[in-house]
């Protein structure tokens, strides 16, 4: 288990890469598919950020 600095720095880091892929992966998506699934593109940010 990762402590104190360092281990506060692999998290933000690997938060900040979730957030990229789903941003990645939801912007992949056509506008239907993301309404199939309640979204519109002005979500994508905030759902990245979840």
């Amino acid at each position: 288990m990762h402590t104190g600095f360092f281990g506060s720095l692999v998290s933000i880091v690997a938060n900040w890469n979730d957030a990229r892929v789903t941003r990645n992966a939801l912007s992949r998506l056509s506008d239907r598919e993301l309404d199939d699934i309640g979204l519109c593109r002005g979500d994508i940010e905030e759902m990245s950020r979840r």
